[in-house]
C-alpha cells in the first residue's frame, strides 16, 4: 500500500505537471528552432510573442464569456485561440516588414539580428503590459478536474489523492496535434518541403526557384501559431502573468539548446528534459520518501535539492553543461 502511495505522489507532484510543463516548453522551444533554422537567428522576443499572443486570446475569451459563449466542460480560451493566433502573426509580420526585412536586405550578421531581437523584446513586453497590465489574470474556466484528489481517495482507498486537472489533459493533446499538424506540413506539403530546403542550403534553394518571402512569411505564421498556443497553454495551468513570460526565454532557449538547436525533435524532446529536471529537482521528497524508507530512515527536512525560487536556475545550469561539452544537442541541429 505504501508502495502504491508513493507511486500516486510522484504521478501527483512530479510526473503529470512535468509532462504538461515539458509539453508547454517543447512548444515554444518548436519556436524558438524554427526561426534559428530557417531565418537564421535567434529570436529573443520569442517569450514576449507568446505574451502578445496569449493577452489576445484572453480579450477575446474575455469578451466571449461576458456574451454567454464557452464551450461547456472545456475553456473558453480554446474558442479565442485563433484570434489570439491572428493578433500574434499580424505582430510578427508587422515587426518582419518594419524591422527584420531591413537587416535581411542588408545581409546583417546573425549577432545583430540577435540585438535586434532584444529590442523588438522590450517593445513587445511594454504592449503587452500596457494592454493587459502586470497583474495576474485567470481566465480559465469549464471544469477544473477530470479527477479530483477526494474522489480518487473514495475510489481506491489510498492516502494520497491523484488530481489530474483538466487543463493538464488539454495541453497534451492541444500539443499533441499542435506537433503533429508541424511535422505532415514540414515532410508532406510542398511549402514545408521549400522551408527544410531554404533551411538546408539557402542559395541552392534560391537557385532551385524557391521565393525567399514566401518561406519568411509561412514561418512567421507557423511561429505565431506555436507561440500562442504554448502561451495559452500555460497561460490556463498557471495563470497569466506578463514577467513569467519573460521569464521563460531561458528554459525555453535551454530545451532548443539542449536538443539541439534548428532541430524540430530535439526541440520536443529539449522540452521534456527541462521540464522533467526542473520539477524534480525542486520537488521536496520527503512525503515519497516517507513512503518507500523505515521509519528510521526517514528524511528530517524537505528532502528538496533547491527551492521552486530557484528552478530557472536548474534550465540554466544545464544550458551551461550542453554547452560546454555537446553544443550541438542531443540531436545536431541547424536543420528544419
Amino acid at each position: 500500500m505504501d508502495l502504491l502511495n508513493a507511486v500516486v505522489a510522484l504521478l501527483n507532484f512530479v510526473l503529470i505537471p512535468a509532462t504538461a510543463y515539458g509539453a508547454q516548453l517543447a512548444l515554444g522551444a518548436l519556436g524558438v528552432t524554427l526561426i534559428y533554422g530557417i531565418l537564421r537567428f535567434s529570436n529573443f522576443a520569442h517569450g514576449d510573442t507568446m505574451a502578445f499572443g496569449t493577452t489576445i486570446t484572453i480579450l477575446f475569451t474575455w469578451w466571449f464569456q461576458s456574451m454567454g459563449l464557452g464551450l461547456g466542460p472545456l475553456p473558453t480560451a480554446l474558442l479565442a485561440l485563433p484570434f489570439g493566433i491572428a493578433g500574434a502573426a499580424f505582430l510578427m509580420l508587422g515587426t518582419d516588414r518594419v524591422v527584420y526585412r531591413f537587416y535581411r536586405a542588408q545581409k546583417a550578421v546573425p549577432v545583430i539580428l540577435v540585438i535586434v531581437s532584444m529590442g523588438v523584446m522590450f517593445v513587445y513586453n511594454g504592449l503587452v503590459r500596457f494592454i493587459i497590465g502586470v497583474d495576474e489574470q485567470r481566465f480559465a474556466d469549464g471544469n477544473r478536474f477530470i479527477i479530483s484528489a477526494r474522489d480518487f481517495k473514495e475510489m481506491t482507498g489510498l492516502d494520497e489523492g491523484l488530481a489530474l486537472k483538466s487543463t493538464q489533459a488539454i495541453t497534451l493533446v492541444v500539443a499533441a496535434i499542435a506537433v503533429a499538424l508541424l511535422f505532415w506540413f514540414l515532410n508532406k506539403t510542398r511549402t514545408g518541403k521549400s522551408m527544410r530546403a531554404f533551411s538546408d542550403n539557402e542559395d541552392l534553394a534560391l537557385l532551385s526557384g524557391i521565393n525567399p518571402e514566401r518561406v519568411v512569411l509561412v514561418t512567421w505564421l507557423i511561429v505565431a501559431a506555436l507561440a500562442t498556443v504554448a502561451g495559452t497553454l500555460y497561460g490556463l495551468d498557471k495563470g497569466f502573468k506578463p514577467f513569467v513570460y519573460f521569464q521563460l526565454l531561458l528554459p525555453i532557449f535551454a530545451a532548443a539548446i539542449v536538443g539541439g538547436l534548428g532541430s524540430p525533435l530535439g526541440a520536443i524532446a529539449g522540452g521534456f528534459v527541462i521540464a522533467y529536471s526542473e520539477v524534480m529537482i525542486t520537488y521536496a521528497w520527503k512525503k515519497v520518501a516517507g513512503y518507500l524508507l523505515p521509519e528510521s530512515l526517514e528524511p528530517d527536512g524537505l528532502a528538496q535539492l533547491l527551492s521552486t525560487d530557484y528552478k530557472f536556475a536548474v534550465s540554466f545550469s544545464i544550458l551551461v553543461i550542453v554547452l560546454l561539452f555537446k553544443p550541438t544537442g542531443l540531436f545536431k541541429g541547424q536543420s528544419v
